[in-house]
């Protein structure tokens, strides 16, 4: 089984996935996924407790990912993740890289994995696109390398490699799982104003490729975009 959802944000918004209000994890197993459309925010003080010389917003909460990460990995399922603009990027970019179902990945914990940006895999049978980052609106707001990193937009070799994987399977998946969305999505939406390098990309892989279904987070909204899913609260399941 395959679930999706939208932002979890750490520990501010992931009540849709506890016990209570997803039941449906306890008939679960660890080769059954939720997948988490970025943001997912429990790869941000650091696994372990916080030396003195290391950068973090608030030196309290040395130790707050290791209690959240636990506590996912003693969950049934495994947890999935592609990357929004609202993580640490240079902590997640720490984590060493390995290949995990045709695909590379960060494997935060043994059954918490980080979906890479541009890369395809195959999981329980179906292909599926990922391209975390986004561009934060509220950045202003926020401190460079404290709470907000200028990789949270893809590279330009992200790019490529996004690029080169789809054409590697002829512009052909079953799924698509970003943060953002294209500007011709966004449109609809009406967030004309916010356009950039990544929405734009994601405007024009829309006119190439072949695929099911699009899903996606950032916007805290829970709409259907004809072949575009926007999670937020909503977990679907999309694989039997």
């Amino acid at each position: 089984m395959i679930y999706i959802t939208g932002d979890t944000h750490g520990d501010f918004d992931n009540e849709k996935i506890n016990t209570r209000n997803f039941p449906q994890q306890k008939e679960m197993t660890k080769d059954d996924y939720i997948i988490i459309c970025g943001d997912f925010g429990c790869v941000w003080y650091g696994d372990k407790i916080i030396p003195d010389n290391y950068n973090v917003i608030d030196k309290s909460n040395a130790g707050k990912d290791a209690f959240l990460l636990t506590q996912y990995e003693k969950r049934n399922f495994t947890t999935l993740f592609v990357d929004g603009n609202h993580e640490n990027h240079d902590l997640l970019k720490s984590y060493p890289t390995e290949i995990w179902n045709g695909g590379k990945v960060h494997r935060i914990r043994e059954s918490i994995i980080h979906l890479m940006r541009g890369q395809v895999y195959t999981i329980n049978g179906y292909k599926f696109f990922t391209m975390g980052g986004a561009s934060s609106t509220d950045k202003e707001w926020r401190k460079p390398k404290l709470s907000w990193w200028e990789n949270e937009l893809p590279s330009d070799e992200e790019y490529q490699e996004a690029l080169s994987n789809l054409e590697k399977h002829n512009y052909s998946v079953d799924f698509f799982v970003t943060h953002c969305i294209g500007n011709n999505v966004m449109a609809q939406m009406g967030y004309i104003r916010k356009y950039d390098k990544l929405t734009a990309f994601f405007e024009e892989l829309d006119t190439k490729l072949n695929y099911k279904t699009w899903f996606f987070g950032h916007y805290h909204l829970d709409k259907t975009y004809g072949k575009h899913e926007l999670l937020f609260e909503r977990v679907l399941k999309i694989v039997p």
